[in-house]
């Protein structure tokens, strides 16, 4: 515990002083690669802002800290939907068909690639939890998910230990990743229900990524694939998901 805290000072510090002086953000750079804390949107003009955030929150949570838990009655009545459900592609026929074509490819840096019908995933002990989701737009609701925590499946799938993201493929163009301490973390959910009913469409039926620790838009919707991997830099512009491309943080703790 005490080499623990004494990185944690060393690290911070360095990074905060480091940010502090414009001469040095090449040193903050140096501290924080050295440490693996640097995020796939680094580059560019709010590249060591982006570097800063994310290295102090990946130290700060490194025990995985849990966001908080709430009851039944601190559900929100309504949950607004950004957008509609996609309307190209295959999504529509299997919306139709209630989703019982519908599989979940799970390949990448995994002993046991995998195909997951919907009633496989369902057959896997549930975990339910009831969290706020926080929207980059301002606005916070409560809902209960019910699911799988996405560590049940890479388990599962048998991650190497090269892997350092996860990489998540919708039925729209919403990619997005994470790193493995959030992959890992107990309350990311693959979730197929919402407030005690099926996941409706608009929210993302049949599954969707729910990531308690981070603003609404990481909780992608209308999965189809997912892909473990050890480097973002192949999918997209390399920034680690699209939000980073159309201004948004690839990182978005809260």
């Amino acid at each position: 515990m005490g080499d623990l805290i004494t990185r944690r000072k060393l690290v911070t510090t360095g990074l905060a002083t480091a940010a502090g002086a414009g001469g040095l953000i090449t040193a903050a750079a140096r501290i924080a690669d050295r440490y693996g804390l640097i995020p796939p949107d680094h580059f560019g003009i709010y590249g060591v802002g982006e570097t800063l955030t994310y290295a102090t929150q990946r130290l700060l949570t490194s025990h995985h800290s849990l966001a908080r838990e709430f009851t039944r009655r601190d559900i929100s009545p309504v949950f607004p939907v950004n957008g509609p459900p996609p309307e190209r592609g295959s999504y529509p026929r299997l919306l139709a068909r209630g989703f019982v074509d519908w599989r979940l490819t799970v390949d990448g840096l995994v002993a046991n690639p995998m195909e997951l019908a919907l009633e496989d995933i369902r057959s896997i002990p549930p975990r339910t939890q009831i969290t706020q989701n926080t929207c980059e737009e301002g606005w916070t609701v409560i809902a209960e998910w019910t699911g799988v925590p996405l560590s049940t499946i890479l388990n599962l799938a048998g991650v190497s230990t090269r892997a350092r993201y996860v990489v998540f493929f919708p039925f729209d163009e919403a990619w997005q990743s994470l790193d493995m301490p959030d992959a890992w973390h107990p309350q990311t959910l693959l979730a197929y229900g919402m407030n005690g009913q099926d996941l409706p469409a608009p929210h993302g039926a049949p599954l969707r990524l729910r990531v308690a620790r981070q603003l609404g838009y990481k909780s992608v919707k209308y999965l189809s694939h997912i892909r473990v991997v050890d480097s973002v830099k192949e999918f997209g512009r390399g920034l680690g998901s699209n939000d980073p491309e159309v201004g948004y943080s690839w990182y978005a703790g809260i």
